[in-house]
């Protein structure tokens, strides 16, 4: 109901007006009407972009439906008790049912669930989320997944998404945030390359140095030294055949030593994940050049 120029109250006679979601008058306080729909717009509306009111949550990779289901959620405490409690808990254990009507969408929906975990402890751009996601749909619909670990393919999906985006993590690392082992993850990663044929390539050891440069507080000098330490073993096709993490490491613990950082081996080896020896024989080729 709209309040107009000539809407005056029924009992008195005086000027009706709006207030949130009632109108009422300003002489007795009656409450001619209500309207309690929102019409305004469910999320933001950008002007370079299509118009997207009323429209509910965008589209998703994430989720298994892509976000179009609709979800019971949980009451206020303290509002509703007893039967009502109970029979708003049954409506939303057969709902979530009736959502997984397979199998494939229960590995689906936990699969989902655990890159979105394994994401935010590696530290990973919400990109990579969505496209991991994406990537274990498409290994999913072509049959890769039987007779193979589910958390497996999770790893695997996390793990050849971030070296596609640019920002690697060792096996190791992912082992140790995920619920797969070792084996599983190579079993998984080799079948994506062999089917899918993921375009990761060889990781760049210049990719670790951010993020080791970080972790053993060095400079930015010192890193930018790092780098022409990397580009030179490149050059010189010293690299071939090293652990990319360890040569990252190396060559920031050679810059650190040129500009006399207190750094030993084993600590530019921990950020790493390699053994000392890989941190020397990495400077000994260094030294040669």
């Amino acid at each position: 109901m709209g309040v107009g120029n000539g809407d005056v109250c029924p009992e008195c006679g005086g000027r009706l007006r709006r207030e949130e979601i009632e109108i009422c008058c300003e002489e007795c306080g009656l409450v001619v009407g209500e309207d309690a729909i929102d019409r305004g717009p469910e999320w933001r509306s950008f002007e370079d972009g299509p118009d997207r009111r009323r429209t509910g949550a965008p589209l998703t990779r994430s989720r298994h439906d892509r976000g179009l289901s609709t979800e019971i959620g949980y009451e206020a405490r303290g509002r509703i008790t007893g039967r009502k409690r109970r029979q708003l808990a049954r409506m939303r254990r057969e709902h979530d049912r009736a959502r997984i009507a397979t199998k494939a969408e229960r590995n689906r929906v936990s699969g989902f669930s655990n890159i979105a975990g394994l994401v935010d402890r590696l530290s990973l751009p919400l990109d990579a989320r969505d496209q991991a996601c994406c990537l274990f749909e498409s290994a999913q619909n072509e049959k890769l997944l039987q007779g193979r670990s589910v958390e497996g393919f999770v790893a695997a999906c996390v793990y050849a998404v971030a070296r596609t985006l640019g920002v690697p993590r060792t096996m190791d690392e992912v082992v140790a945030q995920a619920d797969a082992t070792a084996d599983e993850l190579q079993a998984a990663y080799g079948a994506l390359n062999r089917e899918l044929d993921v375009p990761t390539g060889p990781i760049e050891p210049a990719s670790y140095l951010p993020r080791f440069a970080s972790e053993l507080d060095l400079t930015i000098d010192e890193e930018r030294l790092a780098k022409e330490f990397v580009d030179r073993l490149a050059e010189t096709g010293a690299i071939c055949g090293r652990n990319p993490s360890g040569v990252a490491a190396a060559c920031l613990y050679e810059a650190a030593k040129r500009r006399d950082r207190p750094i030993t081996q084993a600590d530019a080896g921990d950020v790493a994940d390699v053994a000392p020896v890989t941190i020397r024989k990495t400077t000994q080729a260094l030294a040669e050049l």
